[in-house]
């Protein structure tokens, strides 16, 4: 599978439907996409601190990891930088930009010097105008994210993307269990006879 129709399949969300084999070898060739691309390439130090903060809000850490630990932040500055076209990017960052113009407006401060309440109050903010602009027809599945024209919508896409096909996210979280290059074959009858009398 190319690095390209990787990252195809994960901004379209299908991954979550490989079987679990495949599911394996995506992830393990996404993971290192995501070392390669180690340095930011889209989004400045601020805009990652940004969003590292409105990410593990979405997805805090309870008793099974948040998002700061499957490396959200880094996955949605690949598909920003990889994935993503123009216009989409530019929605992205024009949103996070507004984040701090509405905490400056109100708070007179940028998003990540807010306090946790204050941030929380900003997301639910944004929540509501995504629910207000979310459009009303189902896109058909790997039709890609329906998050409109909406940059809360983008984000939380992004980021359950991230979440849910990251190692941990999809083992710990939706205990998938995966068990690559294992097969058993064909058991004698001896064998079979065997385990049936040890149970």
């Amino acid at each position: 599978m190319q690095r390209r129709e990787v990252l195809r399949i994960l901004a379209t969300g299908t991954a979550l439907q490989l079987a679990p084999r495949s599911l394996l070898a995506m992830l393990t060739q996404a993971r290192k996409a995501m070392v390669d691309h180690a340095a930011l390439q889209t989004l400045t130090p601020h805009q990652e601190a940004t969003v590292k903060v409105m990410a593990e809000l979405i997805l805090p850490r309870t008793d099974t990891p948040g998002a700061t630990d499957v490396g959200a932040t880094q996955f949605i500055d690949l598909m920003l930088t990889e994935w993503y076209e123009d216009p989409e990017r530019s929605l992205f960052l024009r949103g996070l930009s507004d984040v701090d113009s509405r905490t400056q407006a109100l708070f007179r401060k940028d998003f990540v010097d807010c306090s946790t309440a204050e941030q929380s109050d900003i997301l639910s903010v944004l929540g509501q105008k995504m629910i207000e602009e979310s459009p009303r027809v189902r896109m058909p599945v790997g039709e890609g994210p329906p998050h409109g024209n909406n940059f809360y919508s983008m984000l939380r896409y992004l980021t359950l993307t991230a979440y849910y096909t990251s190692e941990r996210g999809a083992t710990e979280e939706l205990h998938f269990e995966i068990i690559p290059d294992h097969y058993a074959g064909c058991e004698s009858a001896s064998s079979s006879k065997e385990g049936v009398q040890q149970k």
